[in-house]
């Protein structure tokens, strides 16, 4: 009987069978694919398409060159006939001929535009325009021969301008027919319009240099016609027209202020410059009427800047040709400050910008006049460093001012327009933003006023000494009741102590005063700035030199003096713990010291004092736990003080150089080892024995007599046996080494000796022998040496 599974066992069964047909069905798919693919032909690539030729041009070029052509080549023609064949006419002929050319011309267009041909409407009406300034010239040739050429030409193209814009409207006005829907109702062309407008720029030009007006009458010609320019860019919307304008407006309107800003410049009697006044401030309205107008708040901007400055230029060539030179640019400045006033008011954004940059430009240009009395001033002083006590001069002008640079001309309102320009920058400038800015920029302007003032007014000598030291105590006034720092306040108060302390140089009781006198206000502002104790201490070195040489002292002697400052320093740099002014005080320290040693130079005693003076300067200073490395500035000093002090006696032992360097530094090194017990005898005591026994051991091998190779072998020996006994491997290696060179080199005459008494057989014998020895044992000196390695490796 057949077995027969359970319902759900057989579904099971059939399921698993029919997953395993699908994938072999689909198996043996893919390989007919591959076959198939396998079994089929290659096929080629399918060509590139040929290139197809496009056209370098569009249509409407094309259309357009050949119109442009065709009407130059015609406009030639007519000028050709007119010209050439004229004369070959009668009176009637010509007049007939060139009228009927001329109204077909100008007929055509409107012909053309009813049948929608635009651009060669355009170029006949170009032609017929053409026309129209031929017929001008004839009737000038044949009936007016005898009037004013330029005259003529003005009335010629006013007549041209009138009659070019009544054709370009009556173009306008030209309907194409009603029938046709879709396109638009007219056609204008767009040459007659610019082309009057072009026309128009001349009339006024010429009129004026036809009745030889002058200067004044062509530069009001040119401003009239850039105002029309103007109001023509501003309220006509053909856009070619604008374009025009926009150039003759920009154009015109240039050369004309220009032209009238040269007439203020030059201007010498009162009617000249009303004049010319007149003339700048008509061009100041026509730039700020168009700023007015102007859509693009960027270009307003500008233009209303423009007319800023030649209301300016206006107002402040009034007051200038009646004024002396030193007026000028106070004038302006203060014509460019009422302007700046105008910004107050409701003006529109752009023209209020506008005006501001104005005021701003002018106020620029004014302090930068004034600045080279500031440079003289500031400057001219430090060449009093090459004339010392040379006496003092009369006048503070006459202290600043050298034979290769002179005071400035005109410099004597030089304080005022610095004034003028920090008042503004401290009343105008209100915002968050530039507010401090404005306020430093106000307070050098200040500062600069103040010290060129008693030159500018040419003081005496004392009183001008007196203004600049007020300067500078006011502003370190400021420094020190200010809450917040003011770092400005205090470099141009240490400027102006630069020039004062050079300035004092001229003779001997201001030059001790000034110095003393900065010396105490830097120092009484020492904790409102880093720089304050550093600038006091710079005083200080400064009052010290001069009072040595005040007291008739030599410069090693001023040396001493000098000593001073690197004391006062390390006392203050003790409480200036934590300060970032702790540094810059130290520095100052330390190069005083080292101008006292440069002074000391010339006598080797008090050289010597001087480095030993400095050295316990600094190892005070390495007592404090945080200087600890001026430790080794002062061992350093103290061995130079030492060298410097044998070579006064004469002393040439070489050990009496270096065991001043050895002891400090063995005494250094064994300090860090009891500090750091890990720390290795080369870093400890190396430097310290080589400083000593190399140098001994060069100069005893030059030496003749026996007792300093015996005492450099002993203390070589002893250095080797406390080496040893502490197995210390620095000093086993450099005094086993120094011992040995120093026997080799004592017997190396006897071994010299020995080896001539000896046969000479007896060399290579006991060469010999010793390799022989060498072999024997080989082993165990290789054990040895191992042991010795090993020894020295635990030593330390």
């Amino acid at each position: 009987m057949t077995h027969l599974p359970p319902p759900a066992e057989e579904l099971r069964l059939l399921d698993t069978e029919l997953r395993q047909l699908d994938a072999r069905r689909a198996l043996l798919l893919a390989r007919r694919a591959w076959l198939i693919t396998a079994l089929r032909p290659p096929v080629a690539p399918p060509p590139p398409p040929p290139p197809v030729r496009r056209p370098e041009t569009t249509a409407p070029r094309v259309q357009n060159v050949l119109l442009v052509l065709g009407g130059a080549l015609l406009t030639i023609a007519a000028i050709a006939f007119t010209l050439v064949s004229w004369g070959r006419m009668g009176i009637a002929g010509r007049a007939l001929v060139l009228g009927a050319v001329t109204l077909a011309a100008l007929g055509s267009p409107v012909l053309l535009l009813r049948h929608r041909l635009r651009s060669t409407a355009e170029a006949v009406a170009g032609l017929g325009l053409a026309l129209t300034v031929l017929d001008v010239y004839a009737l000038h040739e044949v009936a007016l021969p005898d009037t004013n050429g330029l005259g003529y030409a003005a009335i010629a193209s006013a007549l041209l301008a009138a009659l070019w814009t009544a054709y370009g409207l009556a173009l306008g006005g030209t309907r194409r027919p009603t029938g046709e829907a879709a396109a638009p109702a007219r056609l204008t062309p767009r040459l007659p319009l610019p082309t009057a407008l072009a026309a128009a720029q001349l009339p006024l030009i010429l009129w004026a240099a036809a009745a030889d007006a002058g200067a004044p009458v062509m530069t009001g010609a040119l401003l009239v016609t850039a105002a029309l320019d103007t109001a023509v860019a501003l309220r006509v919307p053909v856009r070619s027209v604008c374009l025009v304008a926009a150039v003759g407006a920009y154009g015109l309107g240039g050369w004309g202020s220009f032209a009238a800003g040269w007439l203020s410049w030059t201007a010498t009697g009162p009617s000249a410059v009303a004049r010319a006044a007149a003339l700048l401030l008509f061009a100041a309205a026509i730039a700020l009427a168009a700023a007015w107008r102007l859509p693009d708040t960027n270009v307003a901007t500008w233009v209303a800047s423009a007319g800023g400055l030649l209301t300016v230029a206006a107002l402040g060539g009034v007051p200038r040709s009646s004024l002396p030179g030193e007026w000028t640019v106070p004038g302006y400045l203060v014509c460019a400050v009422a302007v700046l006033a105008a910004v107050r008011t409701r003006l529109p954004e752009p023209t209020r910008r506008g005006l501001a940059l104005a005021a701003a430009s002018v106020q620029a240009v004014a302090v930068v006049w004034a600045l080279p009395p500031v440079a003289v001033a500031l400057l001219g002083p430090v060449t009093r460093v090459g004339r010392v006590w040379t006496g003092a001069p009369s006048t503070a002008r006459e202290a600043v001012t050298t034979d290769g640079v002179p005071w400035p001309p005109y410099a004597a309102t030089a304080p005022l327009v610095l004034v003028v320009v920090a008042t503004v920058l401290a009343v105008a400038v209100r915002g968050t933003e530039w507010r401090p800015r404005a306020t430093i920029g106000a307070s050098a302007l200040v500062w600069a006023a103040a010290l060129v003032l008693p030159a500018a007014l040419d003081i005496p000598y004392w009183a001008g000494m007196s203004a600049q030291g007020l300067t500078i105590v006011a502003a370190l006034a400021c420094v020190a009741r200010s809450a917040e720092p003011r770092p400005v306040l205090f470099l141009l108060a240490l400027v102006s102590s630069v020039s004062l302390a050079c300035l004092s140089l001229a003779a001997e009781g201001t030059t001790l005063g000034v110095l003393a006198a900065l010396t105490v206000l830097f120092a009484a502002v020492s904790g409102r700035s880093r720089l304050a104790p550093v600038a006091a201490l710079t005083y200080a070195t400064a009052l010290a030199c001069a009072v040595g040489a005040s007291l008739g002292w030599q410069s090693p002697y001023i040396a001493l003096l000098v000593l001073l400052v690197p004391v006062v320093a390390a006392l203050l740099a003790a409480r200036l713990a934590g300060s970032p002014a702790r540094v810059p005080v130290e520095v100052t320290g330390a190069v005083a010291g080292l101008l006292a040693v440069g002074l000391a130079v010339p006598d080797p005693p008090l050289l010597a004092l001087v480095l030993a003076l400095c050295a316990v300067i600094a190892a005070g200073t390495a007592v404090r736990g945080d200087r600890r490395p001026a430790g080794y500035a002062a061992t350093a000093l103290f061995v130079l003080a030492a060298w410097v002090r044998l070579a006064c006696w004469g002393v040439g032992s070489v050990e009496a150089y270096t065991l001043p360097v050895t002891v400090p530094a063995l005494l250094v090194g064994a300090s860090g080892r009891r500090k750091d017990p890990l720390t290795s005898s080369w870093t400890a005591y190396g430097a310290g024995l080589s400083v000593t026994l190399v140098p001994s051991l060069l100069t005893a091998w030059i030496d003749p007599d026996w007792p300093r190779p015996l005492l450099l072998g002993v203390a070589a020996l002893a250095v080797t046996l406390v080496g040893a006994r502490h197995r210390l491997r620095a000093p086993l290696v450099l005094g086993g080494g120094v011992l040995a060179l120093g026997a080799l080199h004592e017997l190396a005459p006897y071994l010299v000796q020995m080896a001539g008494a000896l046969p000479r057989w007896v060399p290579p014998a006991l060469a010999g022998l010793v390799l022989l020895a060498l072999g024997a044992t080989y082993e165990q000196r290789i054990r040895d040496a191992r042991r010795v390695r090993e020894v020295l490796g635990r030593m330390r």
